[in-house]
């Protein structure tokens, strides 16, 4: 169990860079600030996802689950207000940017128990 969050850790602190490097309006000053991003964005993922989730349930069936895209890029730019280093200049960068990190750990979390 611990091996697989380090694992998620590492990938996510990986593919904030990898986004940062695709995606314009998003910049990493440090590979210290991609590390912590990644801490700070896996427990907003923990805790205040689930909640926004149940909250947005509604509109995430009206959607067909196409809000969840909005959800997962609002916590990272909310992630970019947190941690020094990390800079999202706009909201659809933010989005962008979730969606790359959202596909990397998702097949990441292929592979892992």
């Amino acid at each position: 169990m611990i091996k697989g969050i380090f694992v998620r850790w590492i990938v996510t602190s990986v593919a904030i860079i990898f986004a940062s490097q695709i995606i314009k309006g998003i910049e990493i000053a440090s590979i210290k600030a991609a590390f912590i991003s990644a801490i700070v964005l896996g427990i907003l993922n923990a805790l205040v996802k689930p909640v926004l989730i149940l909250i947005s349930f509604p509109l995430t069936i009206l959607t067909f689950g196409l809000f969840l895209f909005v959800i997962n890029g609002l916590l990272l730019y909310f992630v970019s207000f947190i941690v020094n280093g990390f800079i999202i200049e706009g909201f659809i960068s933010a989005i962008f940017g979730a969606l790359i990190i959202s596909i990397a750990v998702s097949i990441v979390d292929l592979f892992i128990d």
